[in-house]
């Protein structure tokens, strides 16, 4: 387990990631993440960004 597992929340990594289309490699993959990519991974950072950015501003 990484250091920073718990940074983002397992639900909103994968609602994010089936909003960007990469979660269905994890399905298949049977729950793994290491055949996702780092731009992909990266994306959903971004998102998960811009998500807690909207959260702040309300």
């Amino acid at each position: 387990m990484s250091r920073n597992s718990g940074i983002i929340s397992n639900n909103l990594r994968e609602e994010i990631a089936k909003e960007l289309g990469v979660y269905e490699q994890v399905k298949k993959d049977g729950g793994s993440w290491a055949n996702v990519s780092s731009k992909d991974c990266g994306n959903i950072v971004t998102k998960a960004i811009e998500i807690a950015n909207r959260s702040v501003e309300k």
